[in-house]
């Protein structure tokens, strides 16, 4: 049984997370797996879809259906805080990705920079053919 603590967490993790009850479709599907002959026959295994987000998550780690529900609503709500994550932290990287080329190159990069261009200038005039008189 999950304590009224914990639902409290997973409540305000929903909150987060932009997740309503009905916005979410629940269905409840036969378990399998360790435990036995009650698991198999029992429809314990919560299945949530979220159709805003298109995401679903099936959970039945526990051979309780009320505790599933609510374990499936915690990881529903954690992937969709994961894929916002993901998206804020790429455009993020672009913002810093194009900061970085526009910023302007120390004296040292700069001599750097000029350093291996000449060497490698010097390299490919080494590679010409010579002519004679």
């Amino acid at each position: 049984m999950i304590c009224p603590g914990k639902q409290a967490q997973i409540m305000e993790l929903m909150r987060a997370a932009a997740l309503y009850e009905e916005d979410l479709e629940e269905t409840f599907i036969l378990g399998g797996g360790p435990g036995g002959q009650k698991t198999n026959k029992t429809s314990s295994v919560v299945r949530l879809s979220h159709a805003k987000s298109g995401l679903a998550v099936k959970c039945g780690e526990t051979r309780s259906r009320e505790d599933n529900r609510w374990l499936a609503r915690r990881m529903l709500a954690e992937a969709i805080l994961e894929r916002e994550h993901r998206r804020k932290s790429a455009a993020t990287e672009a913002r810093e990705k194009i900061r970085r080329q526009k910023r302007r190159r120390s004296r040292r990069q700069r001599e750097k920079m000029l350093d291996d261009k000449h060497a490698h200038s010097e390299k490919k005039a080494a590679r010409r053919k010579v002519v004679e008189d």
